[in-house]
């Protein structure tokens, strides 16, 4: 079965990861703060913190910026269900914008009429995750222009799109938000096992995110209520979490991160050639946006149902029986049903419904080979002809 994402490991990752076990520190030592340098350096940031998870860091993210009850949290349906889900763990309520039909981002079209009628109902949301679908970056200057007009904050769930460029400039930078959220998991573009990191260009967003991850808990003096009793001393002075990544996963980081360039230039190459051996098949090929580099850790294709004989999960399931591992991202995240139980319906944003309908996850990694992607493309073509 050839995966739809999977990670390189090569032999100085492994050695970066045996030198941490060697060391004196396992948890807490300087390999995260390296790796937090090395990402935030990389794109242009002045702080980043790492985390267990992306979802882990979009939590402290929303509760850095003061979301909680009585706020509202926007995102796009087409995501995972940490990008809403994160808005609920602060007690908030969340509510969506549909996507564009292109890009399969959130839609700022959409996104301006719904802050206007929202405006109007006294509804507006205290943030907006802007969601970067596949590694393209969603059109950042427009919504940054709507945040401050309308006075939402913006956090942009970037775990698609670390090595993706804005304009030319890193995904990360922080020009048009507030924090940005990157994901190590191991299909992501650069792995960590599991992990995450917030980027954010505020000294204050940066300190409350480092304290949360780690329990609320203080030993700088300068931060404490009263001083300390002693060097043993330590204060509790937020409810925090036990969100630490550890050396192992840091050390992994910054050896991955060397490759980072060259990983996202490899998932160019295969698209490239996708888009060249599919241009005759029923399927639409994803959309690239002038403004956007895109990372491509996804490559969706769309089917052109009234074209083929099959339904969507009759392709779905021949394409798996003839070893393509594809996947589907994602499902629209207010049909789920503890969504549904909060009054969303079928039919609440029909672009992003009808994008469910037909979108198929190809394999794309940076170790997919020739050989292999011809057989995902034969495959295909022999289903849609079928």
């Amino acid at each position: 079965m050839i995966p739809y994402g999977r990670q390189e490991i090569t032999q100085a990752d492994v050695d970066a990861v045996i030198g941490v076990l060697q060391s004196d520190f396992l948890t807490q030592g300087p390999a995260v703060p390296q790796f937090e340098a090395c990402v935030a350096g990389h794109v242009g940031a002045r702080h980043g913190v790492a985390c267990n998870s992306a979802t882990s860091a979009l939590h402290v993210a929303c509760l850095a910026l003061g979301l909680g009850p009585g706020d509202w949290l926007w995102t796009t349906p087409i995501t995972f269900v940490a990008s809403a889900n994160c808005g609920l763990y602060c007690g908030a309520q969340v509510d969506f914008v549909d996507i564009d039909p292109r890009t399969y981002n959130l839609c700022p079209v959409a996104l301006a009429d719904k802050l206007a009628a929202a405006e109007a109902a006294g509804r507006l949301p205290k943030i907006l995750v802007v969601v970067h679908l596949c590694g393209q970056p969603c059109d950042m200057a427009a919504i940054h222009a709507l945040s401050q007009r309308y006075g939402f904050r913006i956090i942009e769930d970037a775990s698609h799109a670390i090595g993706a460029r804005y304009r030319g400039e890193y995904v990360g930078n922080g020009r048009y938000s507030d924090i940005t959220v990157f994901s190590f998991h191991p299909v992501k573009i650069i792995t960590t096992a599991e992990g995450g990191m917030a980027l954010t260009n505020s000294d204050e967003l940066a300190h409350k995110m480092a304290l949360l991850r780690s329990h609320g808990i203080t030993r700088d003096a300068a931060h404490m209520t009263h001083a300390p009793d002693g060097p043993w001393y330590y204060q509790q002075v937020e409810l925090g979490f036990n969100y630490r990544m550890t050396e192992l996963q840091a050390a992994l980081g910054v050896s991955q991160m060397q490759r980072l360039d060259d990983y996202v230039a490899r998932r160019h190459g295969l698209a490239r050639r996708y888009d060249e051996l599919l241009a005759r098949m029923p399927v639409t090929v994803p959309w690239q946006h002038p403004d956007a580099h895109s990372a491509l850790h996804l490559y969706v294709i769309r089917l052109n149902l009234d074209q083929i004989r099959q339904t969507h999960l009759e392709v779905f399931e021949a394409l798996r029986q003839r070893g393509v591992g594809v996947n589907l991202h994602y499902i629209p995240v207010h049909s789920q049903p503890y969504y549904a139980r909060m009054g969303f319906k079928v039919g609440d944003f029909p672009q992003s419904e009808r994008y469910y309908a037909e979108a198929i996850s190809l394999p794309m990694y940076p170790t997919l080979t020739h050989a292999q992607q011809d057989h995902v493309v034969h495959a295909l073509e022999q289903v849609l002809t079928a």
